[in-house]
């Protein structure tokens, strides 16, 4: 699709909320050291919490912000939303204590978060058949972020632990005022729908989608596979740290480094890709590519093993745009809201339970005294991912 005013805003703005994400990972297992969570393999645990609490408010609230902006637009909530995760650093921020970090996280996950208004906004001014590609660059923002913010992260944690969440929460502010400033509505009045009780129930709402003729096989696939893809922000770092014995600022630059190829592969490889194969096929490739960076680091024990299967790694985030689009092509205009919020909170699902199971078996093959495999949670994702590959066959035909 084309590059309008509105289009990079979304990307410039998502960029900065990337940023302000990946700024905080290089910091993680210091930042448990800092509220006494204990050794690395019991802070990749209560890291863990934090993340599935994030993400159990996100569940509750985010069918909530998608319908919303349904009814009331994507700027106003979009907005607040930003607002909200500018707050949610600065609590972080100064945090002395491991539950104030819980309340912050809580407080972000109650925001929503921004994709999903913005998923819906890309949704409102895209064509059906460009949105794989409009929704890989919304990827590769991220993936530019990414490179971003955790050498940013692991930089400035140098100077002090909190240093991050302050530069986190300068740039959402930023967003704020960027927002009430240049972003234009795009939901017209006449696709908008009411906002009812029936929108305050998740479970209703995710039952609501689940309806829709054609959404249920890839709302499966984007739970399993994010499901499975938590196994990358929630014990990369640990998981590091382990193996290699990396620091913060060699975390950071890995991270980056990652999120250097999810940049060129979102925002270069996926477009030439879905035009030259189209969406299914693509999407067949890079759910394979997921299995194989999986099993890889499951089994890595030196750095070049990083090296060969961190680019494999970036080539299975083609996938998630690609089931979004296949999902937002299934629902009308005034339910692009809805399904984004949808897709969020089945996403939030899997980020609760994800972190506990992973962090769980990450814990119990370093510390034991039977077979030690820190890379186990890998190879516990890449099994996952082949449970839907059958599904993902039944998308045959419809990109």
């Amino acid at each position: 699709m084309k590059l309008t005013g509105p289009f990079l805003f979304i990307l410039a703005t998502l960029l900065i909320d990337a940023i302000g994400i990946g700024i905080v990972f290089p910091i993680m297992p210091d930042l448990m050291d800092r509220v006494g969570a204990g050794s690395t393999a019991e802070g990749a645990f209560w890291g863990g919490i934090m993340m599935s609490a994030y993400a159990a408010a996100m569940f509750v609230f985010g069918p909530i912000v998608g319908s919303l902006s349904d009814a009331y637009g994507r700027r106003p909530v979009l907005i607040a939303a930003l607002a909200t995760l500018t707050i949610d650093y600065v609590i972080m921020a100064l945090a002395q204590t491991y539950w104030v970090l819980l309340v912050g996280r809580v407080v972000a996950g109650m925001a929503g978060a921004t994709y999903i208004t913005a998923t819906a906004y890309i949704a409102d001014i895209a064509k059906p058949e460009e949105r794989g590609a409009a929704f890989g660059m919304i990827g590769a923002a991220f993936g530019i972020g990414f490179v971003l913010g955790p050498a940013v992260g692991g930089l400035a944690s140098g100077w002090h632990i909190t240093a991050p969440f302050w530069i986190a929460a300068a740039l959402s502010a930023l967003n704020v005022a960027f927002g009430v400033f240049i972003l234009p509505e795009s939901l017209k009045a006449e696709n908008r729908r009411p906002f009812g009780k029936r929108d305050l129930n998740p479970f209703g709402t995710i039952k609501r989608a689940f309806l829709i003729p054609g959404l249920a096989i890839p709302l499966i696939c984007i739970f399993v596979f994010e499901f499975a893809n938590m196994v990358y922000p929630t014990l990369w770092a640990f998981w590091g740290r382990e193996v290699f014995g990396w620091d913060g600022f060699t975390i950071g630059l890995s991270l980056s480094a990652y999120g250097v190829l999810i940049a060129v592969v979102q925002a270069g490889v996926l477009p030439q890709m879905t035009k030259r194969f189209g969406d299914f096929r693509t999407l067949v490739l890079a759910t394979a590519a997921a299995v194989i960076g999986m099993i890889g680091f499951g089994f890595a024990g030196a750095v070049w093993a990083v090296v060969v299967f961190l680019p494999i790694a970036a080539l299975s985030d083609m996938a998630p745009p690609l089931m979004t689009a296949f999902a937002a092509n299934c629902a009308e205009e005034d339910q692009q809201g809805l399904v984004q919020g949808v897709i969020a909170s089945l996403s939030s699902i899997a980020a609760v339970a994800a972190p506990l199971a992973l962090t769980g078996v990450f814990e119990h093959f370093v510390n034991t005294d039977g077979i030690y495999l820190p890379g186990a949670p890998y190879l516990l994702g890449a099994i996952l991912i082949l449970t839907i590959v059958p599904l993902i066959l039944r998308l045959r035909g419809s990109g």
